[in-house]
């Protein structure tokens, strides 16, 4: 397999910049690609020229920062990915995650045993068709979310991947603060992936703690996931702007800590631009406040 790269350049300036994943800049406004799978993230989409539609209108809107999985379908998203971008641009990053499979209900039974680890790696690289893929994320826990327990075994592996030359750069998803902190004694990582949004706070000190080491933080499920985000003073917030309340969560995740990258998924042409655009709004100290106090009046959470 031979990876091809083409040389592009961004063509607009998006929402907070860029940051460094090691060696690779990307932009902190990026795009989550679980989304172009079917219902509930199994089989294909309904629409496959849309999907392919917004993957392509992503990279022409500057974004270089795709998040994926091979699970996510399964097998579906990342062959959407080469359909639509291959060879990829030299400024374009695609992260994956290995650790979790599907099963034929649709759920997501952990799979991290060595050997599952390899052949999710393995399964990435073809799909993708590249010979090394950028980013590979340890998805940690279970559909329910973080649990404790020690990420040696599954992390080691992926580091010797990493050393036979598969695997450029390292993350963590669904990890609990301890299991980042054992990572840290394995080997080093650019990323974690956790749940986080103006409703669900809980990994505010992580945040922190990574921005200081020069480590980024990607929340995923950035609007609310599966049930979107559902609070009073958000809305307010939006209405006062003229906005929808997406831009508002948006723009707030860029404002909370220069670290944090984005993702949000959408499988609509339309949705990612109002996305993009959304993310730009500024906020005010007034907004902030407001915003600070989400907690006790948002709806079900995902």
């Amino acid at each position: 397999m031979t990876t091809t790269r083409t040389t592009a350049t961004a063509t607009t300036t998006l929402p907070g910049g860029t940051w460094t994943l090691g060696d690779l800049t990307v932009t902190r406004f990026g795009y989550g690609a679980m989304q172009l799978a079917g219902p509930g993230v199994m089989g294909p989409p309904a629409d496959r020229e849309g999907a392919l539609a917004v993957l392509r209108e992503a990279v022409r809107l500057g974004i270089t920062h795709i998040d994926t999985a091979d699970a996510y379908g399964p097998r579906v998203t990342n062959r959407l990915i080469h359909e639509a971008l291959h060879p990829y641009p030299d400024t374009l990053h695609i992260a994956t995650k290995v650790g979790a499979r599907r099963d034929v209900d649709g759920g997501w039974p952990p799979a991290r045993e060595p050997d599952d680890l390899r052949r999710a790696v393995h399964d990435n690289l073809e799909a993708l068709g590249v010979d090394t893929l950028d980013l590979v994320n340890l998805r940690l826990g279970d559909a329910t979310g973080p649990r404790p327990g020690s990420l040696a075994t599954a992390y080691e592996t992926l580091v010797e991947l990493q050393r036979e030359g598969l695997i450029r750069h390292l993350g963590l998803s669904n990890a609990t603060p301890g299991q980042v902190a054992e990572a840290e004694t394995i080997a080093p990582f650019v990323c974690v992936q956790n749940l986080y949004n103006l409703a669900h706070r809980q990994d505010d000190a992580l945040i922190d703690r990574l921005a200081a080491q020069g480590v980024a933080y990607v929340p995923y499920f950035p609007l609310g996931g599966f049930t979107p985000l559902q609070s009073a003073t958000l809305s307010q917030v939006a209405e006062r702007h003229g906005v929808r309340p997406v831009a508002v969560a948006l723009a707030w995740l860029l404002r909370r800590s220069p670290n944090i990258l984005l993702i949000p998924g959408t499988s609509s042409v339309a949705h990612l631009r109002e996305n993009v655009a959304g993310a730009a709004l500024t906020l005010t100290e007034e907004d902030l406040a407001a915003l600070d106090t989400i907690g006790g009046d948002q709806g079900p959470t995902p």
